[in-house]
């Protein structure tokens, strides 16, 4: 049996949770996408997570450049907050690492919208 049958047959880890508010925001499919795969990868008690580009890409079927747009569609959106990090490498050149994504609580976003809606 494969690792991925076994896996989804084990029940470990099959599920994250996603609230039920993010489907009253409007998210277009490409920033639900998005969102969800980070949600899918945040630790649970720190609230982040530090997936590349490159593997949010990968893992919702857009380039890096379109998860790039979400991403800052996302903060925006006060979804999400990312931070960049820096590390040194192995000539001890500093270089820009993956960026740290903290998922926000969800009322701050639903605040957010109403009063954008509110203002049309």
């Amino acid at each position: 049996m494969s690792n991925f049958l076994k896996a989804l047959c084990s029940g470990a880890k099959n599920f994250f949770p996603m609230p039920n508010a993010i489907f009253s925001l409007g998210l277009s499919a490409g920033e639900l996408a998005v969102y969800a795969y980070l949600m899918h990868c945040e630790d649970r008690k720190s609230h982040q997570c530090w997936p590349s580009y490159k593997t949010i890409g990968r893992a919702v079927g857009m380039s890096e450049n379109t998860v790039r747009k979400y991403v800052r569609v996302l903060e925006y959106k006060t979804l999400i907050l990312t931070e960049p990090t820096k590390y040194e490498s192995a000539r001890r050149q500093v270089r820009n690492g993956n960026l740290i994504f903290t998922i926000l609580p969800i009322y701050g976003a639903v605040k957010y919208h109403i009063g954008c809606q509110l203002g049309k």
